[in-house]
């Protein structure tokens, strides 16, 4: 399978990512998708992505996950 990245909006709507100037790669596991996010989490946000949902294929593995810090 391949993980990806799902994001969302404010309004938890699903966001484009190549609307937003953002290529999100697939992952052959899930520790690869996490590095990603924990690279990239920050451009997201300051791209109107406010929380991500984890998917295994078409499962999801967790999420919605906030992107805004508490």
């Amino acid at each position: 399978m391949s993980w990806t990245w799902r994001l969302e909006g404010r309004d938890g709507a699903t966001l484009d990512p190549a609307a937003l100037g953002v290529e999100v790669p697939p992952s052959d596991n899930q520790g690869d998708a996490e590095s990603w996010l924990g690279e990239n989490w920050r451009d997201l946000l300051g791209r109107g992505v406010v929380a991500v949902s984890l998917f295994d294929g078409d499962t999801r593995a967790y999420g919605p996950m906030g992107l805004e810090p508490a």
